[in-house]
């Protein structure tokens, strides 16, 4: 840093520009990166800032500030510096035990609401849940669903436990599993998940906010594709017939993916586009004959 916080300017206005100026070449956001942390320290929204630009901070908000911009400056994700994320017109709590929420998965909530009429009761698995924004968003918009969230973290568990708490959600129950480990329930409208799907070489682990979250909700084997078949093939087992499998998988694994669905008799194998047109989740109707 070039300059130390006690030589920067105190009001509002001078310490986002000063903070800018030091975050200009760690982050390609930097005017919002810079906005959202100061926010975060003075527990005000976004308007504040503008409407009171000669506002000045206590000095336990400034140090606060200035060492979260510092963290910044050296790639630490905004969520977890705040701790939260929004998903879904949502606030939810994360940390460095869960995945960031990205906006790429609310598509599984789109295809799960299509799926799961609002008039009918219907029971409904998230596993690998993390921070649990699958299953406490399909809680929330679907209040007649019964819902279990799986994570073979304990840490994982308890932050969605404080996300349901937080967002009302009391028919969102909470179980320890490594994918259907310890599933004793079967007959599920909704089998969903965001599991790891990143191979274990790709270049993409050391770059950006994934550096910084945890490996096991990354990384799976068999060229990103292990937890998804090992998924594929148990949830057969737990689907009512005509129960719907969703999965998100990378950009590059659509005809692998659709592979393993058709190999295990899905049928009306699909893959979704997200919001930029790249290929997000697959989806398929378990119908034994």
């Amino acid at each position: 840093m070039s300059d130390s916080p006690r030589q920067m300017p105190d009001s509002i206005c001078g310490l986002l520009s000063a903070a800018t100026e030091q975050l200009a070449a760690a982050s390609e956001s930097a005017i919002l990166d810079t906005e959202v942390l100061l926010c975060h320290c003075l527990r005000k929204n976004r308007s504040f800032l503008r409407t009171w630009p000669d506002h000045q901070p206590t000095p336990e908000q400034a140090k606060l500030f200035w060492s979260l911009i510092e963290r910044r400056r050296q790639g630490m994700p905004i969520a977890y510096l705040t701790g939260q994320r929004e998903f879904w017109s949502r606030n939810f709590s994360v940390g460095p035990d869960v995945l960031i929420p990205r906006p790429d998965s609310e598509l599984l909530i789109e295809l799960s609401l299509e799926y799961l009429p609002a008039e009918r009761p219907c029971k409904i698995i998230d596993l690998g849940t993390g921070s649990g924004i699958l299953a406490i968003t399909l809680a929330a918009e679907r209040p007649l669903a019964t819902v279990i969230a799986t994570d073979i973290s304990p840490a994982a568990l308890n932050m969605t436990r404080r996300n349901a708490e937080q967002l009302n959600t009391a028919n969102v129950s909470f179980l320890q599993s490594h994918w259907f480990d310890a599933v004793v329930d079967t007959d599920f409208d909704l089998v969903i998940s965001n599991p790891p799907y990143i191979a274990e070489n790709d270049p993409h682990l050391g770059q950006g906010d994934v550096r910084f979250e945890p490996d096991t909700a990354l990384i799976s084997a068999e060229e990103g594709l292990k937890d998804i078949r090992l998924l594929a093939e148990q949830a057969r087992r737990h689907l009512k017939p005509n129960g719907h499998f969703l999965v998100e998988h990378g950009y590059n694994q659509e005809a692998r993916v659709q592979a393993v669905f058709k190999q295990l008799n899905y049928r009306r194998v699909t893959t979704h586009t997200d919001l930029s047109g790249t290929p997000r989740v697959t989806s398929g109707l378990w119908n034994p004959v």
